[in-house]
């Protein structure tokens, strides 16, 4: 039997409110639009006072506290997840190259550009540090910008596979 149309849009207007009243996600958009907003004011000038080097200990502190809620264990306990995340990544990987090789990108941008999409603010700089330390706010910088675009892209997708199921 078919949901009528405010049946509809009341258990979308639940779904955003309870999306929109998570903690996590106004701490994401929150923070991130604090630095995008400082970058533009003069605390972009403390890289000479070390901010860099400050920033980068935060990162590996992130990394590391990602990396203590895992559970290896539950790895084999659904392969498929596995499986999922392997054509997830080729086809991830295929975009990338074909996308700069078109491009004519240099491969440090295809390897932070791809860790930005991948792994976010965490590791991008990480990976750009790796090539030049002065390259590190380029991996923040891609980061942040699909953080911004990919929270409201999301928002979007799941608007639209709620709409989709809904109507078959």
């Amino acid at each position: 039997m078919k949901k009528k149309n405010h049946q509809i849009f009341s258990e979308y207007a639940v779904n955003i409110f309870s999306f929109l009243s998570s903690t996590f996600f106004w701490i994401i958009s929150i923070s991130t639009l604090i630095a995008i907003f400082l970058s533009f004011t003069k605390a972009r000038n403390y890289e000479g006072a070390g901010a860099s080097k400050i920033g980068s200990v935060f990162i590996y502190i992130l990394v590391t506290t990602i990396g203590m809620k895992m559970d290896l264990k539950l790895i084999f306990e659904n392969t498929g997840l596995i499986i999922i995340g392997f054509i997830w990544m080729t086809i991830h990987a295929v975009l990338m190259i074909t996308i700069a090789k078109l491009i004519k990108a240099p491969y440090f941008f295809l390897a932070i550009g791809s860790q930005a999409n991948v792994g976010g603010a965490a590791s991008a700089p990480i990976v750009a540090a790796s090539f030049h330390p002065s390259l590190a706010t380029v991996g923040v910088l891609l980061a942040v910008f699909g953080y911004a675009v990919g929270t409201m892209s999301a928002i979007l997708c799941t608007i639209l596979m709620e709409i989709a199921s809904n109507s078959v």
